[in-house]
Parts: structure tokens; sequence; C-alpha cells
């Protein structure tokens, strides 16, 4: 996580594939953004 102002960018990536999702939000709900990163990367690989 990366901390920019009020905004925390959350960045998840899976090793074995590389590929690599992020999501934004507000600084004060960690955990949720971190629920939304594991999320996004789940239906990216998905896809694949």
């Amino acid at each position: 996580m990366t901390r920019n102002g009020p905004y925390l960018k959350c960045s998840a990536i899976h090793v074995a594939t590389g590929v690599e999702v992020s999501a934004l939000g507000p600084a004060a709900e960690p955990k949720g953004l971190e629920r939304i990163a594991i999320a996004k990367l789940k239906r990216a690989l998905a896809t694949r």
C-alpha cells in the first residue's frame, strides 16, 4: 500500500503469473481497499 495524501493505492500481484491489479480509495479504509484489490485480482485471473 502506498499513501498519497488522503488516498491509498493498494497493489496486488499474483507471483506465478505476474498479473498485477491496483485499487485506489480513502486512507481511512485500508482493510476494505485490500479486499477490493484481492477481488480484482481474482477476477483478472479468472479471465485468463
